[in-house]
């Protein structure tokens, strides 16, 4: 089991609650995804994922490949995000 989760935050999430579920359930479906393509080490490159007014920006400890990259776009315009192709990603 995997103990060191990225720090999950959001503008607004005093009065926006639904913001940090929705990244809840982002996170969880990048990482099924990142299992199901064999990639056992995503989740330990991840420092925080912010949803900045419906821009999700991903933190990274280490460089993201491009794959990793797409797995994070594809989570958040899927239903379990905001349906949109908005990311950023920081190292």
């Amino acid at each position: 089991m995997f103990l060191d989760h990225p720090t999950i935050t959001a503008t607004n999430s005093l009065t926006e609650p639904d913001r940090i579920e929705r990244l809840t359930r982002v996170y969880g479906y990048v990482a099924a995804l990142a299992d199901l393509s064999g990639n056992k080490h995503l989740i330990e490159k991840l420092s925080q994922l912010h949803d900045h007014k419906g821009t999700l920006i991903v933190f990274w400890h280490d460089m993201p490949t491009e794959e990793e990259k797409a797995l994070f776009v594809q989570g958040w315009a899927s239903r379990m995000g905001d349906g949109t192709t908005n990311v950023e990603h920081e190292v």
